[in-house]
């Protein structure tokens, strides 16, 4: 494990936790390929990951960060409850793999503890790192850096938040509140929302004829499905549109509700006991790094940042 960094971090600095493969396809889509590396792959998603990396550093200075990283693609628990689990996702090319795995490299060189699992998949392993950070701290404010909403059904407690972070002025962070807002139930009620609308993204199958609002107003009425389904003979005169033929729809897809459930329940429990102290930053490896940069072949601007990140230690 890296030796703990001389960083000072701000008294107002989350832990923060890094679902790292969604930011890495964030710059896989949108950067052209104008880097490639000595073997001749492009390398412009790493290159816009590892800037992203060393500003967030610069800007947000954590002391405690993890990354986890998606490699159980067609090979997680949840394929085996579901055949189909993401089953519209093909699996990454030669070139794609080149550069997860040299994301996953230049993370542990800048000192961030990293993560993967070909059983688990990120979200779990974030939602298991995010329960030991609980157990050890109750008022330490936990942030995930993610673009997926999904993860808002690990936010139940006021101080943590989802983050999606771009640069100090552009970056949306999502608390109960907003996740309440934005959804139309509450944190603890995603898996239970999931399960009944489904999710297109992750191939979950949802309730036929049950959408977003449906589900939005039945989770208001009742705060679970297992209280919706003790109420079952009520759901006729709810105020929603339908309502007449809802009870009949949840009834005909009981074991599909409760398979679409564990597939969108994130596991907190995964067995991956990691204290604190393995959280902490480690300090930058500039030997590494280097020697990263001209295998990347990445030019003066982002050693430059790197030489920043190193000043301010």
């Amino acid at each position: 494990m890296p030796n703990t960094p001389k960083v000072i971090p701000s008294a107002a600095s989350p832990s923060c936790l890094l679902d790292a493969s969604i930011y890495i396809f964030r710059y896989y889509f949108s950067l052209p390929d104008h880097w490639f590396s000595s073997e001749g792959y492009p390398t412009a998603a790493v290159h816009g990951y590892s800037s992203f990396l060393l500003n967030f550093l610069l800007e947000q200075n954590p002391s405690v960060m993890a990354a986890c990283f998606d490699e159980s693609l067609g090979s997680c628990f949840r394929n085996e409850i579901y055949p189909d689990y993401k089953s519209s996702r093909a699996l990454p090319d030669e070139a794609l793999a080149f550069q997860l795995r040299a994301c996953r490299e230049v993370t542990e060189i800048l000192g961030i503890p990293s993560f993967s699992s070909a059983v688990y998949e990120a979200d779990d392993l974030l939602g298991t790192l995010m329960a030991q950070l609980r157990d050890n701290s109750e008022s330490q404010s936990i942030a995930i850096l993610t673009r997926d909403k999904d993860l808002g059904q690990l936010i139940t407690r006021p101080q943590d938040f989802l983050w999606d972070y771009v640069n100090p002025s552009k970056q949306e962070r999502l608390g109960r509140e907003q996740i309440q807002q934005k959804f139309g139930v509450w944190p603890e009620q995603l898996i239970d929302y999931l399960a009944l609308v489904g999710d297109a993204v992750d191939d979950i199958p949802g309730v036929p004829g049950i959408g977003a609002k449906t589900a939005q107003a039945m989770l208001q009425w009742e705060p679970s499905i297992e209280r919706i389904f003790a109420r079952l003979d009520e759901i006729s005169t709810l105020p929603i549109r339908g309502a007449k033929s809802l009870g009949q729809k949840l009834s005909e897809n009981v074991q599909q509700i409760a398979m679409s459930r564990s597939l969108a329940e994130i596991i907190t429990d995964v067995d991956m006991v990691v204290e604190e102290p393995a959280l902490q930053r480690g300090r930058p490896d500039e030997a590494a790094f280097e020697v990263f940069c001209q295998n990347m072949g990445f030019g003066k601007p982002l050693r430059k940042k790197f030489d920043q990140l190193m000043e301010s230690l």
